[in-house]
């Protein structure tokens, strides 16, 4: 048995913790603040089966142009912040080649495909079935060129990695989700997936599971961390704590905290916003309305819609243009009611430019570990990469776990 720090509270770091506790370790999770209040809290509450294949940039000059000119609600975007990112997004750019993407897409599939097994001890174990709806994820066309080439992608998906879904006209949908104001051009639901009314609640019902079963979740700042001859140690508001491991989950705080010990890792990151509405029907599964980059799903809150990227420095003023955009056109097709009045969420999804999570030991650290980079899937993938970083610390080698390792990826 080994002692460990788990520097974050968010589903990666909650749920490395369990998966840490179950192999016999003693574990402490340190964070600023309670489990599941940052990214984890704000995101669209899907566990999704159907994200086989990660969210490439675009290459062709039409939908860059659409985003260089703030034309699609997909990607908004400031000059600074594209600057800071620049040599990430050059990575990032060169990784969506089709070849490229391609062999990325085999490794995360993987990842996704048992997503909700992984998930699914942990709800049951937390209590948390309420939570969870096993309905699916529905793409939503209003364009019928665009349908017609998202049928030929959900096919695509199915013969490829076994990702199922339904097809359905627009008049057909329209019987299937009576909250819709008119038919669209058609529909994919992708059926696996699962959706959840309130992921922050699902992260802190997984800490309390792990509190319950002999861990530890304590105050305390990450950039106070020093590595010292016997390990790690950290200031927490119950002094200071020692062990001999430490395993960075911070999301999209991890590379500034690792610039202290040398690694200087690349990250795109994309800030997203949420807001929830009083709507009057409920919808009967969750949606993406692909033509103007908003998620709609039910949350105990109300219906949250959730919005695509916006590529900004970390430290950005709040500008919730994305979301105003996305939620007057929503309005065209379903009742969204008045907007719950609450303080403004915003959160960051943590992008590496290759599209995988590091999961794995640091290059020139011994007892130092990382597990973040998940993207737009940190929520969907925390247990699974869990999984695999214990496989990692208990030396295991394959071709997965090589694919995500800091070790072949950072020295590349």
């Amino acid at each position: 048995m080994a002692e460990f720090i788990v520097l974050g509270a968010g589903m990666v770091g909650v749920s490395t913790a369990l998966a840490l506790q179950a192999s016999g370790h003693q574990v402490t999770i340190v964070d600023k603040r309670d489990a599941g209040l940052e990214t984890s809290y704000g995101n669209a509450g899907m566990i999704q089966v159907e994200a086989a294949e990660p969210y490439a940039l675009p290459r062709d000059i039409a939908t860059l142009c659409k985003y260089a000119f703030e034309i699609s609600n997909d990607v908004t975007w400031k000059m600074s912040g594209a600057l800071q990112m620049a040599p990430a997004l050059w990575s990032y750019f060169r990784h969506s080649a089709a070849e490229k993407h391609a062999k990325i897409s085999r490794i995360h599939s993987q990842l996704t495909f048992r997503s909700t097994a992984d998930h699914d001890p942990l709800i049951h174990a937390s209590g948390s079935e309420h939570l969870i709806d096993h309905c699916g994820l529905v793409m939503l066309h209003r364009d019928k060129r665009v349908f017609e080439k998202a049928v030929r992608k959900a096919e695509f998906l199915m013969a490829e990695y076994g990702v199922t879904s339904n097809i359905y006209d627009g008049k057909s949908y329209l019987h299937k989700e009576p909250a819709l104001k008119k038919a669209p051009a058609g529909a994919v639901h992708y059926t696996q997936s699962w959706s959840c009314s309130s992921p922050g609640d699902l992260t802190k019902a997984y800490c309390d599971l792990f509190v319950k079963q002999g861990g530890r979740l304590v105050s305390g700042d990450a950039s106070t961390l020093q590595h010292t001859v016997s390990g790690w140690q950290i200031l927490t508001s119950d002094g200071e704590l020692k062990a001999e491991q430490v395993v960075v989950a911070l999301g999209p705080w991890s590379p500034e905290l690792l610039k202290r010990f040398g690694y200087h890792i690349p990250m795109v990151y994309k800030r997203g916003y949420h807001g929830h509405f009083n709507a009057p029907n409920t919808l009967q599964r969750p949606f993406l309305d692909v033509a103007n980059g908003v998620l709609a799903a039910p949350m105990v809150k109300g219906l949250r819609v959730t919005t695509g990227a916006a590529l900004v420095p970390f430290d950005s003023a709040i500008d919730t243009k994305q979301l105003k955009r996305g939620a007057k056109a929503l309005n065209e097709i379903i009742d969204l009611g008045e907007q719950v009045v609450e303080p403004q969420w915003v959160g960051t999804r943590p992008c590496m430019p290759d599209m995988l999570p590091l999961v794995g030991e640091a290059p020139n650290h011994k007892g130092l570990w990382f597990h973040f980079g998940h993207g737009h899937q940190g929520f969907t993938l925390g247990p699974t990469t869990a999984r695999l970083l214990i496989r990692a610390m208990e030396g295991e080698s394959n071709e997965l776990l090589r694919a995500l390792s800091p070790t072949q990826r950072l020295s590349s």
